[in-house]
């Protein structure tokens, strides 16, 4: 993570010296699972693999405890796809490594935090935030045994743990403070920086720019998305 944050403001250093335009994305690996293990890693099947946090945050979550919704080892999942029917309820080992997954986790992105704030800093630095627009969400969430899901499998099910995620648009002349709860997905990223470029695209676009929900208090798209992965699928609704 730390290596990414320094890219990225090397970037925005040469990007900003230039005088032209720049567009920076910038992906964290973190708080996807991976190596090294680290030694208080509690392994049991479903979870094989946990993130690693920085050494400066190790153990800063280690008293969070794991949230547990109406559907964490869903008692009867009968009502549920074939899929979801074929998993077992989770054991002891298992809750307890899903809750060191989901601390360590939060850890992980501890230093995301620390890169945003840095990167912001950089185009503050540079004289570029003004004219800026910082757009922060993720591709997807990630099941930590909801439904009986355990973090192995956790993202590939069109139930809102994975499906839900943040999306947070800083800059330019967006109104502060405006939520929308319109249904948007990533589809709508490319048309919006496209507007914002004054631009066209040079294929047919599936999303639409998310800029007149951002400006107009009365916009609505009226629209569903369709969510389709494996054998789930479902539409997502206002």
């Amino acid at each position: 993570t730390d290596v990414f944050t320094r890219k990225a403001v090397s970037s925005i250093r040469s990007g900003s010296a230039s005088g032209s335009p720049f567009f920076l994305y910038l992906a964290y690996f973190a708080p996807h699972s991976g190596l090294p293990v680290d030694e208080d890693d509690v392994p049991a099947p479903g979870v094989s693999l946990t993130p690693s946090p920085a050494a400066r945050h190790r153990d800063a979550f280690e008293a969070e405890p794991l949230p547990f919704p109406p559907s964490f080892d869903e008692v009867d999942v009968s009502d549920k796809p074939p899929a979801i029917r074929r998993f077992g309820r989770l054991t002891v080992a298992q809750t307890l490594a899903v809750t060191e997954s989901y601390q360590q986790r939060l850890e992980s992105l501890l230093a995301v935090d620390e890169g945003v704030a840095q990167i912001v800093e950089a185009l503050r630095a540079e004289r570029q935030l003004a004219n800026t627009l910082i757009v922060f969400t993720s591709d997807n969430g990630f099941m930590q045994g909801e439904h009986r899901v355990m973090p192995d499998r956790g993202k590939g099910f069109a139930y809102e743990p994975s499906a839900h995620v943040p999306l947070v648009l800083r800059g330019l002349d967006l109104p502060r403070g405006r939520r929308v709860t319109d249904v948007v997905s990533n589809v709508d990223l490319a048309p919006t920086f496209l507007a914002l470029a004054r631009a066209a695209p040079g294929r047919v676009v599936d999303g639409r720019s998310l800029l007149p929900l951002a400006r107009d208090p009365l916009a609505d798209f009226g629209r569903d998305l369709v969510l389709e992965s494996g054998h789930f699928l479902a539409i997502r609704t206002n």
